[in-house]
Formats: C-alpha cells, structure tokens, sequence
C-alpha cells in the first residue's frame, strides 16, 4: 500500500466576471501522475458546474458569487472535500448556495460514489436511512415529508472517522434550516462497510 501522506493542496481563484470570486482546490505533487491530473479535471469540472448552475438559475442579473472550498479529510489515502457556490442575484429574496463533495480513494485510483463505501449487496441506503431518521427525531428537525430516504448517489463527504451524509437546500427541509448534514460514525455501520475501502481505513485503530 503507498504510504499514507496527505496530498498538498494549493488554492486557486476563478474571477470570470464582476462580483464573481470562485476559490478552488488542484493538488500537486503526487507519484501517480494520471490520478493527479483525475483529481484535478474532476474539482476543475465541478467547479465549472456549480458556477453554470448558479448562472443558469435566475433570469435576472447576478450581482455576486463566492465559490469556496474545505478539506475534510486528506490522511490515509483518502482526499474528501467540499465545494460551496453561493450566488445572489438582482432582486432575489436571498442568495442561493449548493455545496458539491468529491471523495477520492487514492489506493484505487478512483473517485468514489456512495456506494462505493460498503460491501457489494448489502443494504447501506437503508440503514443509513434509519440513521437519518433517528437523528431527525433526536434533533428536532422540521422536513418536508415525515420519512427521509438516502438515495444511492446522496452527498456525502468523509471527515475522519465519520461518513457524513447530506442534503442540498430544500431537498427535505425549509431554507431557513440551511444544508441538514448527517454525521455517522463509521463504527456504527462497521458491518457493512468495504473493510478494503475508504471507510474501511478509517475505521483501523493503527
């Protein structure tokens, strides 16, 4: 297995417009050249992406967009990160933001999905579910409809030893509740989790 170090990091600033500042991450420096460059097509691409989604969203003029990004996790071959577009536009009630996460297992090669995470077959959208749920009730929180549903291709981002699962605004709650983000212990799904994957290298004690 290579070894473990974290993956450098350096910002970069996208100013295509007036008002619009987009900070986003390029990582530098790794062996493997070819995932160097995946990981840097695919933030670059996704931060293209919010910026057209926020441009495409309202017919009326943008007055301001800031784009930035948080490291969450960068040990154990493992690169999670988010990226958050907000944008206000003229006339506007208020501004709007989306937040992306991308997650790359760097022993494999490859950026991962949800399911990804846990074993082939085993039944991780429903157990994560219920987790959702419970702390739904647990916190108090108002939604939409009385039960929530982790899809397959949820958001998600990995901060240590905790799978965080998330939702966009409006996805399940009123914008005033904001992003209502899940934190899940990864010794809380330990039976279903790929012990070789991403979550599985989280959860060793070494």
């Amino acid at each position: 297995m290579p070894l473990a170090l974290p993956v450098n990091i350096e910002p970069f600033r996208v100013t295509s417009g007036p008002g619009i500042q987009v900070i986003y991450p390029q990582v530098y420096g790794l062996e493997d050249q070819a995932m160097e460059r995946f990981i840097n097509r695919s933030i670059t691409y996704e931060t293209q992406q919010l910026i057209n989604t926020q441009l495409g969203a309202m017919p009326t003029t943008l007055e301001e967009m800031d784009g930035s990004f948080e490291i969450k996790n960068n040990q154990r071959n493992v690169l999670s990160l988010t990226l958050t577009n907000y944008a206000y536009h003229a006339q506007a009630a208020h501004g709007m933001t989306y937040i992306k996460s991308l997650t790359f297992d760097l022993v494999k090669g490859e950026r991962c999905s949800l399911s990804d995470l846990f074993k082939p077959g085993s039944n991780y959208t429903e157990r994560l579910s219920t987790l959702v749920n419970e702390q739904i009730k647990e916190r108090d929180i108002s939604t939409f409809e009385e039960s929530v549903e982790v899809q397959p291709n949820q958001d998600f981002y990995i901060a240590d030893k905790t799978l965080v699962v998330y939702f966009q605004l409006y996805d399940i709650t009123p914008y005033v509740f904001g992003f209502p983000m899940f934190p899940i212990s990864v010794y809380t799904i330990q039976d279903i989790i790929d012990e070789d994957g991403p979550l599985g290298r989280m959860a060793t004690n070494n």
